[in-house]
C-alpha cells in the first residue's frame, strides 16, 4: 500500500443499469470497510474496473478502461460481465491483480483485501443509509433480480449472470424505504427481467415492517408504490400477469410508464429469436393497457438486420410501430455477441443494411415520437427536477426516464432543487423533448 494513512481505490463503472447497481454495492462494501474512493488513478492504491461484455462494441470499452487503468495506475482488479468470458481479460492483460464474474461482490472484496488489507478508519468508513450511489442523489436504481431464466438466440445474458434469482422482498422494499428517506425521489426497478420476480423462490412469502407480502411483481409495486417517491418499472417481459399491474399505474401508485422490450415485429424473427411471437395478442393486450391507463408510456427496444430478417420481414417491424405508436423507442443494429446461438443461424444481413434498416426505423419512430409530443402542447403535467443552469430548469416528466427517454426545459423559473416536483405547462415540443411554463 501506499503512504495514504487510509488505503484507497478507484473505481470505473461501465454497462448497464444491473452493472451500476453493481457498482453501488461494491462501493458500499468498500466504505463499510474503511476504504476511501479516490477520483484518480494517480491517488488510488489500486483500481476496480467494472465491466461490460455483452456487445462487441462494449467488450472493446471494456478492454479500453482495464488497459488505461493498467497504464495509468498498474494495479487492477476486473469484474463485471467481460470477466465472465473466459479468459479474454487475462489473455488480453497478464498483468491484472485479479478476474472476477458479475454480481461477485464477495470475490471482488476477497481480491481487495489480498491485494490491499483494509485500515479500518470509523470516520471513512461512514455511509450514508441509501450506501454510495452513482447516481443524482434524487433518483436510484433498484435491482430486485439478478439472472434470467430465457434463452434469447441473441443473448448471452444467462451464461455471463446464471438463472434468475430474486432477492427477498423484504430485503428490496428495506432497501427502497432507505434510499427514500436519504432524499432518492424517483426509483427506477430493474432486473435481467423484471416481471418474473419470484418466480425461481416460488412467490414465497416474505416479511417487511412486521408483515407479510408475497414474493411477486404485483405484490412488489404495490408495496413500492405506498413510498414517497416515483416508481419506474424497466426491463418487463410480457408475461400475462403484466395486466395485473396496469390498474396500479391508472390509480397512480406507480408511474403509468412500461418499458417492456418486443425486439421485433414479425413472428418468424421472433421465433428465432426465441421470444414470444403472438402479435395479434400483444396489440390487443397495448390496446387494453391504453383503455385502462390512457396516458401509460409505452417504452420498448427492437433489433433490426437480424439473421435471415428479409425486406419484407422488416417492412412488418415498420408497420408494427407505426400500428402501436410507442412513445419511446430504442434500437439495435444486430451484433454477432460470441456465444450467442443466433450467430449460427443462416442468412446474415450485410452490415450495410443494417445500417440503413436501423436509419429508416429511428426516422420512422422520430416522426411517430414528433407527432406524440405535440399533442402534449397545451397540457399540464408534474415533473421531477434534475438541474438548473441559467436559462431554467431540466426536467423529467412520468414519461421520461433519466438518460434513455426525453427532457422537459423549463422557461423562467429559478430556486429549484434536484429532486422537486413542479407543475408546468406544455409549450413546445421536438421529437425527443418538451419545452415549458411553470404554472
Amino acid at each position: 500500500m501506499s503512504k495514504h494513512s487510509v488505503a484507497k481505490v478507484g473505481f470505473i463503472s461501465l454497462g448497464c443499469p444491473k452493472a451500476l447497481v453493481d457498482s453501488e454495492q461494491i462501493l458500499t462494501q468498500l466504505r463499510a470497510e474503511g476504504y476511501e474512493v479516490s477520483p484518480s488513478y494517480e491517488n488510488a492504491d489500486l483500481v476496480i474496473v467494472n465491466t461490460c461484455g455483452f456487445i462487441d462494441d462494449a467488450v472493446q470499452e471494456s478492454l479500453d478502461a482495464i488497459g488505461e487503468a493498467i497504464n495509468e495506475n498498474g494495479k487492477v482488479i476486473v469484474t463485471g460481465c467481460l470477466g465472465g468470458k473466459g479468459d479474454i481479460v487475462k489473455d488480453t492483460y497478464p498483468s491484472v491483480l485479479a478476474v472476477t464474474g458479475a454480481h461477485a461482490l464477495e470475490e471482488t472484496m476477497s481480491a481487495v483485501h489480498d491485494h490491499l488489507p483494509p485500515e479500518h478508519d470509523p470516520y471513512s468508513s461512514l455511509i450514508p443509509p441509501g450506501g454510495i450511489k452513482l447516481t443524482p442523489r434524487h433518483y436510484a436504481y433498484l435491482k430486485i433480480s439478478e439472472g434470467c431464466n430465457h434463452s434469447c438466440s441473441f443473448c448471452i445474458i444467462p451464461d455471463l449472470r446464471g438463472k434468475l434469482v430474486s432477492r427477498p422482498i423484504g430485503e428490496v422494499l428495506q432497501e427502497a424505504q432507505n434510499l427514500v428517506s436519504a432524499g432518492v425521489r424517483e426509483l427506477l426497478v430493474v432486473s435481467q427481467d423484471t416481471s418474473a420476480f419470484g418466480v425461481d423462490n416460488k412467490y414465497q412469502t416474505g416479511f417487511y415492517g412486521g408483515r407479510p407480502v408475497k414474493s411477486n411483481f404485483k405484490e412488489l409495486a404495490t408495496e413500492l408504490g405506498k413510498m414517497d417517491a416515483w416508481v419506474r418499472l424497466h426491463y418487463v417481459y410480457p408475461y400475462p400477469h403484466v395486466d395485473d399491474v396496469i390498474p396500479l399505474m391508472a390509480e397512480r401508485l406507480v408511474l403509468p410508464y412500461l418499458d417492456i422490450p418486443l425486439q421485433h415485429g414479425n413472428v418468424d424473427i421472433l421465433q428465432a429469436m426465441k421470444r414470444p411471437a403472438n402479435q395479434e395478442n400483444m396489440l390487443k393486450r397495448i390496446e387494453n393497457w391504453r383503455k385502462d391507463c390512457p396516458d401509460i408510456t409505452l417504452r420498448s427496444t427492437f433489433i433490426v438486420g437480424f439473421p435471415g430478417e428479409t425486406q419484407q420481414q422488416f417492412d412488418e417491424l415498420l408497420d408494427f410501430i407505426r400500428e402501436i405508436r410507442f412513445d419511446r423507442v430504442g434500437a439495435f443494429a444486430y451484433s454477432a455477441v460470441d456465444g450467442a446461438q443466433a450467430n449460427a443461424l443462416p442468412n446474415p444481413v450485410d452490415e450495410e443494411v443494417k445500417q440503413q434498416r436501423l436509419q429508416e426505423f429511428m426516422q420512422c419512430q422520430a416522426q411517430i415520437s414528433r407527432e406524440k409530443l405535440a399533442d402534449k402542447i397545451g397540457t399540464t403535467m408534474r415533473v421531477i427536477v434534475d438541474s438548473e443552469d441559467e436559462k431554467g430548469v431540466i426536467a423529467r416528466s412520468a414519461a421520461d426516464a433519466p438518460e434513455i427517454d426525453g427532457l422537459v426545459f423549463v422557461e423562467n423559473i429559478q430556486g429549484t432543487t434536484p429532486g422537486d416536483f413542479i407543475n408546468v405547462e406544455i409549450s413546445d415540443s421536438s421529437e425527443h423533448d418538451l419545452w415549458a411554463e411553470p404554472v
